[in-house]
């Protein structure tokens, strides 16, 4: 596989940067939920990395829960419009505050179609927090309630993010330059 040096135009958000937001959004959900439980629910793979680090800067009781989708086919770069869940929640939602925990927010189709399906199972209250607001790509408004970073419109990875899941473990945000990336190396 290559060197992801090969192909980073830029670091877009660095591991320093990301600490201090992640910090601040668990300050953000402990202060709105004081007194009250919540539950967090990441979608599978990219979320992982920021729920970690966002747990561990939350200090309510909480839960946390896990939900695969996919919108993407293999190998493409753009969402296909639909939503397939390939792994379910474990948890029932009704009465509960849940947050929908996402890597990026980037058309708005895919976090729309889950909210859409997330509400129907009754929760006291359901929102989302996305580490990444890409919002000039937005096809369908999405209510955020927390944002890490406004994004513009470049492919990015690293922190959760992949290219062919590969290089989520960077500990920073960084743009692709697709002239430079080859798959096949």
């Amino acid at each position: 596989m290559q060197d992801y040096r090969s192909f980073l135009s830029e670091v877009l958000v660095s591991r320093e940067q990301l600490q201090q937001r992640v910090a601040e959004l668990g300050k953000e959900i402990t202060h709105d939920y004081q007194g009250e439980d919540v539950l967090l629910i990441c979608i599978l793979r990219g979320g992982v990395l920021f729920l970690t680090d966002l747990i561990r800067e939350i200090d309510l009781p909480l839960e946390v829960d896990f939900m695969a989708v996919s919108s993407y086919g293999s190998g493409a770069r753009e969402s296909s419009g639909q939503v397939r869940i390939t792994l379910d929640l474990g948890n029932s939602l009704e009465g509960k505050n849940v947050i929908l925990v996402e890597d990026i927010v980037d058309s708005g189709r895919t976090i729309a179609s889950v909210l859409g399906m997330l509400a129907t199972r009754k929760p006291k209250s359901l929102v989302v927090c996305t580490l990444l607001d890409k919002a000039e790509r937005r096809e369908t408004e999405v209510p955020i309630r927390y944002r890490g970073f406004t994004i513009p419109n470049k492919f990015v990875f690293g922190y959760g993010l992949d290219i062919d899941e590969y290089y989520r473990n960077l500990p920073f945000i960084g743009v692709v330059d697709l002239e430079k990336y080859r798959p096949e190396e």
